[in-house]
Formats: structure tokens, sequence, C-alpha cells
């Protein structure tokens, strides 16, 4: 009797309606494990269960390994023929249950999936990226006469390559390795835009935007506009937090023709917490730190028609010397509110061009007048402590002022001027939750950062 030999056969993968064999049953060479009632091992059986469409073609199909007999089932190593558009399943088609089912990538990062009720199917929790790599293992339990067995199997297999084409990227903020006050948001800025009437493809890319920290702060992703992300908790972030922020789009498919590429992480943290409260009626700031009072300004803010802005800010950058002039915010040079400037110590609250700055020759009106075009002036000796007291991402309110309030996004951030439900509506994965997602936006892979 000749040696057995295995038999490998592939058939193509279709994503049309009904199930598809992939993978053949093999018999093991001579000396492989055997159950007990001579049943050779088997290799995986992969299928492809399809849906019902017009055209025949599926628009989530989910790939399916099916595992067969064997008490230590070894997969020959296989790929998902197309790239996935829908969860990957492993499902078992023999009697028993998935007593433990760990996937993990080429990296070794475990996949998050669940089991269905019975313990027959195993799902990962979204489709996994194109191109990559992965090795299942799975305990498999079965009850009988004599009480239960567990055998054991490994899969290994890979998602098929994407497609040439465009691929979106992600930029993140703020800068890599800084340090920033506790009001930073994090920002994702994206190569395509992904507009808001494809709601399928902002889940997918808001999934994969992955937000972590040390301690863990939950928080949740809102979308500014159709290529602009903005994320932060409800409240400020603790002082002393590290954040860790990467992108999971890489192999991702986000439209017909369109998947993710890679992006560079981003990691900051955050020191102490620094709030600068302008009162305006009272004409004085008061600078706190982690909650404590440690200076009391007096200042001048913005006159009648150059109302400085209410609500929450936050600082942008600091420069210590800026050349302001009126006309930079519409004022004619012949108009008597015309102003030539070089001013010192400057913190910048607006993209617009409101500062905190120093403003000697104003000095007569702080604590007792409003005589700015709209910033907040005070003395060198003071606008020079602050300058120096103050880092990008720290807070700023103005609050009992006359003027505008600050608008969320589109003059520097002004993110913390949302509530938390107001921010949440932002989310395209906020359909139904009753508060944020812990640890940021769910994603297909839950590594460590």
């Amino acid at each position: 009797m000749s040696s057995p030999r295995y038999v490998r056969g592939w058939a193509a993968l279709s994503l049309a309606l009904g199930a598809f064999l992939v993978g053949t049953a093999a018999q093991p060479p001579a000396g492989r494990d055997a159950d007990a009632a001579g049943t050779p091992e088997r290799t995986a059986l992969v299928t492809v269960d399809g849906c019902a469409a017009a055209d025949g073609l599926c628009s989530a199909p989910r790939h399916t390994v099916a595992l067969r007999g064997g008490r230590v089932l070894t997969g020959e190593p296989f790929t998902l023929g197309a790239p996935a558009t829908g969860p990957v399943e492993l499902a078992l088609r023999t009697p028993g249950v998935l007593a433990d089912v760990t996937v993990t990538d080429q990296r070794g990062r475990r996949v998050a999936g669940t089991v269905n009720s019975d313990g027959t199917r195993w799902t990962s929790i979204a489709p996994l990226p194109a191109g990559a790599r992965y090795a299942a293992r799975l305990v498999v339990e079965r009850a009988g006469a004599d009480g239960s067995d567990r055998r054991r199997a490994r899969l290994d297999f890979r998602t098929a390559a994407a497609p040439a084409g465009e691929r979106l990227t992600v930029v993140f903020g703020p800068d890599d390795g800084g340090t920033y006050g506790v009001g930073q948001p994090v920002t994702a800025e994206l190569s395509h835009p992904v507009p808001a009437d494809e709601p399928e493809a902002r889940r997918v890319v808001e999934r994969a935007l992955l937000v972590r920290s040390e301690p863990r702060v939950d928080g949740t992703w809102h979308w500014v506009d159709s290529d602009t992300l903005h994320y932060r908790p409800p409240v400020y972030w603790p002082a002393g937090t590290r954040v860790r922020v990467r992108s999971g789009l890489e192999g991702a498919r986000i439209t017909a023709g369109l998947y993710g590429g890679r992006s560079r992480p981003v990691t900051f943290t955050t020191g102490s917490r620094i709030e600068a409260v302008t009162d305006v009626a009272a004409l004085h700031m008061t600078v706190y730190r982690d909650g404590e009072p440690i200076r009391t300004l007096p200042v001048t803010t913005g006159k009648a028609g150059y109302r400085t802005r209410g609500g929450t800010k936050v600082v942008l950058g600091k420069e210590p010397l800026v050349h302001m002039r009126g006309d930079s915010i519409g004022i004619n040079r012949r108009d008597p509110d015309y102003f030539d400037l070089k001013v010192r110590w400057a913190t910048r609250v607006t993209w617009s061009g409101e500062y905190l700055h120093a403003a000697p020759w104003s000095l007569d009106a702080q604590g007792s007048e409003n005589v700015s075009h709209g910033c907040t002036g005070m003395s060198t000796e003071d606008a020079a402590w602050l300058f120096a007291t103050v880092r990008e991402g720290d807070v700023v309110r103005v609050v009992n002022g006359y003027g505008e309030p600050m608008t969320p996004f589109d003059n520097g951030f002004g993110d913390w001027n949302l509530d938390w439900p107001e921010w949440l509506r932002g989310s395209a994965l906020a359909s139904g939750a009753a508060g944020p997602r812990p640890g940021g936006a769910s994603a297909a892979l839950r590594p460590a950062l």
C-alpha cells in the first residue's frame, strides 16, 4: 500500500450567492495524528457565504472557515480570494463547541471577535485589512459518553492584497512627542474626503482611528467635515495623561476602489491643568494650576464693536513678537481705530488673530475699562509671565462678556463649547450609544499601542 500523500486542490473564489469550496480535505503523511475512530487529520475547508443581490454579487460577503475531523487540525495556509468587505468567520461544522478562539495578526496582535450563543461560530468585529497574514488557534470541545473531548486547531490564512489605486492616509495632530495642555484635542486629517452621504465608509474610518491613553480616558471622534475629525473626552484630559493615536486603516476597504494606507502614529502627554479665566465684567484674569489659583492679572478686553469672543478656547501657539495691523481685521488705514503695533509676548487663541498679549499703551485701562480691538491686553510683565506659564493645548475661558461665542471648529479649537450630547452627534458610530466607547473607537484589531 502506497504512503498517503497530501492532495491540494483550489477552486475559484466567488462572491455570488452560495458557498464555494476553496481548500480541499487532505490526507496526512504517515505518522500524523488521527482521531480514535481512525479518521485522518484534515485541512480546513474555506467557504464564502453569499447574500442575495440582483446582480448576483454580495456587497458584504462573509469569509467562513469550516473545520472538520482530526484530533489536531492543521490547515494548509490559504488566501481569502478577494479583499474582505465583511467580517471573517470561523464556523464549526462538526458536533461540539468552540471552547476558545484566539486569532492574531502577523505581529502577534489579537483580533477582536465574538462567539455566537451556541458556540459554533466566531466572527471578527470588523472586516480584516487586505494583504495581511493571520493565525487562528481554536479549542473544540465535544461531549460524549466518556466525558468531554477537547481538540485543538491551528489555521493560517491571509487576506488578498488590495487592488492598485489611491490610498486613504491620515495625518494626526498634535505633533508627535510633545507635552500639551489638557484642552488639546486630537485631530485627524484625511487624504481623501469621506462625505456624510457615505455613512458606512465613515464608520469604517472612525472605527480604525485608535486612541488609547494612560490612565484610560473615554472619548469619541467628531466629524468636523468630510476630511477632518477631532477627538476629545467628555471633559478635559487629566493632567499627566499619555495619549497614543494610530490608524488601523492600512488595507481596510473604505469604498469601492479606495483602501486605507499606512499612516504615522502620534504619542503625546499632557502637562498640568492650566486654565486662564478672563472675567470681562470684572476686568481681570485668574490663572489656575490643577484647580488652584496662582495669579490674578488686571486686563482689558474688546471694546464696543470689537468684543472679545466668549466661551472656551485653547492655546494654539506662542509668538514673542507679532506685528499687528488694523487692516488685517478689516479696519481701513484712515479709520481712527486703525492700529499698527509690534506686540510682545503674544499667546494665540484663534487663527484670525486673537491673542493674550502685552499692551503697555493701555495700562491705565487695564482693570478698569475694555478698550482693545478684541484681544486680551495686560502689562508687559504679566504678559511675559503668562507666556512662560502656558503651553499649546492649555485652556482659556472668557466669561461674563458681551461678545459672540467662540465657534467650535472654524477659528481654532473651540471644541469644548459643544456639550457631550452635541459632540456625540458628530460621531458616525454614536447612533444608539449611551455614552463614549471605552478607550476610543472600536476596531478590528485591539493591540497595545
